[in-house]
């Protein structure tokens, strides 16, 4: 098996290192994964004439300045061509959830969903601890499993990529492996003032985003920052992925890049738009 490893934490993550030895296993193993930080990139690639750096830093491994899924893309185009197609990309291990409504905006999903546009398998793993002292003892006895399941009974369905989310608890504590739905959230007070501590708190410094250098601001501006904290939307229930993870349970959600509303595009059929003409 042709394994393509990416991330949204930067290649000198913790997490990285975890999944890379979970999967040496399972086959040829190559690495492309973001030079800094790129939390909250959802989908996005690096447009336009931006450069691009690029380094190969061991003989399977680079990284890219970049967005997670511009390292899937340079990945694919440009190191596993023909024959070395992969037959999977595996995201992460994210330091923090990825459950319910913040998959949308996960950089970690984006490069799975980067895979699923190719026609590859996507599988984005995190845990729900931001630390990047995190504990992935869990994540290495139960991800082999969820692995093999998935891939021996993948249903090669166009456009499906897998989100799988473990909680902040010992092997022992976990109460079991459940498919979950995918929860509804929102974020409140997401913006406050400039702060480096709040993330440094976390153990995340400005250098990790690529960021030397704090232009003062113009003249009428303020410097903000986004942060915040979630709150439920109506309609949850006990299915909901981020529900099942705070209760101890791994949650796995199968996602799909084919997200047109079928019910409400017939709901606009029958609007008649043509007679507008």
């Amino acid at each position: 098996m042709k394994i393509l490893i990416t991330n949204d934490d930067g290649y000198k993550a913790r997490g990285l290192e975890a999944l890379i030895e979970i999967m040496r296993p399972f086959g040829d193993i190559t690495v492309v994964a973001p030079k800094y930080h790129q939390s909250g990139m959802s989908m996005a690639i690096s447009l336009g004439f931006k450069r691009i750096a690029v380094k190969q830093i061991a003989p399977d491994r680079w990284y890219l300045d970049g967005t997670p899924a511009s390292c899937v893309k340079f990945g694919i185009d440009n190191i596993l061509l023909g024959d070395k197609r992969p037959d999977v990309v595996v995201c992460g291990i994210n330091h923090g959830s990825n459950a319910a409504t913040a998959s949308l905006y996960s950089g970690t999903l984006g490069a799975a969903q980067e895979a699923a546009v190719n026609g590859i398998v996507g599988i984005g793993v995190s845990l729900d601890d931001f630390s990047p002292e995190g504990d992935f003892t869990a994540i290495k006895a139960l991800f082999p499993g969820i692995f093999r399941k998935i891939m021996e009974n993948n249903p090669r369905k166009k456009g499906v990529f897998y989100n799988i989310n473990f909680p902040k608890a010992s092997l022992a504590d976990i109460k079991g492996i459940k498919v979950a739905g995918l929860g509804s959230i929102h974020w409140e007070e997401e913006y406050q003032a400039f702060d480096p501590d709040i993330y440094r708190k976390r153990g995340i410094y400005l250098q990790d985003m690529g960021i030397f250098n704090v232009e003062e601001p113009e003249e009428g501006e303020e410097l903000y920052m986004m942060t915040g904290y979630p709150v439920e939307n109506a309609g949850n229930d006990d299915t909901s992925d981020h529900r099942l993870l705070k209760d101890g349970y791994v949650a796995i959600v199968a996602h799909n890049i084919l997200n047109m509303d079928a019910e409400e595009s017939e709901r606009l059929r029958s609007l008649q738009l043509d007679e507008l003409l």
